[in-house]
């Protein structure tokens, strides 16, 4: 599975060639300082004048290997076998034209430390409510005192969620026709997602 770079991403990436093999080491540091703690213009600068760089460089070179790494430990983790993570890494960055040295080098920095941006990864990831079970009560309007006869059906639905150790409840309330359209809709999504696009796509959000 290849990792596509948009044209921004080609150019930032763009500015490694300038930076020299020797500074990749440098801006993989600052690229996982960047996933752990946020971006640091001080690191970017101090970098700059020790490597005799243009701040730009350094701050292009650092967000475009922190996209290269992100996204290449999200694609490359549903590969069981780490020879074919290799060879798409290496296909991804090919489009680029580095030489051979500098995409050992990046292949090298993504093999080093893809465990650790996974765990980045999951720890940055929204921790979402959870199903857990449904109850349900159908009520019927006979009448009322403007209209002595009507049908007037309403579904209350009580959904309680798991979040974190605790669990939480929510009251939701809509007519049959409104649930039958939502249960459609649903449905429908279902069967997209059995689709291989869709499928593809749920792999690389992984």
């Amino acid at each position: 599975m290849l990792l596509v770079l948009s044209a921004e991403h080609r150019a930032h990436l763009g500015c490694l060639p300038r930076a020299g093999g020797a500074a990749i080491g440098e801006l993989g540091r600052l690229a996982l300082e960047q996933l752990r703690r946020g971006a640091a213009p001080r690191a970017c600068e101090t970098a700059a004048r020790k490597l005799n760089i243009g701040v730009d460089t350094i701050q292009h070179g650092v967000e475009g290997l922190v996209y290269l790494l992100t996204e290449s430990s999200k694609l490359m983790a549903s590969i069981p076998f780490c020879k074919i993570s290799e060879v798409d890494f290496q296909d991804s960055i090919h489009v680029l034209g580095f030489s051979d040295e500098l995409n050992k080098s990046l292949l090298q920095l993504y093999l080093d430390n893809r465990k650790e941006i996974r765990s980045i990864l999951g720890e940055l990831a929204p921790r979402l409510p959870s199903y857990h079970s449904l109850e349900w009560r159908l009520d019927v309007q006979l009448a009322s005192r403007s209209l002595r006869q009507q049908i007037k059906p309403a579904v209350t639905m009580k959904l309680h969620l798991n979040q974190s150790e605790d669990q939480t409840a929510q009251v939701l309330q809509t007519d049959p026709a409104t649930l039958l359209h939502l249960i459609q809709q649903l449905e429908q999504a279902l069967g997209e997602m059995k689709m291989n696009h869709c499928r593809r796509i749920v792999r690389n959000m992984k």
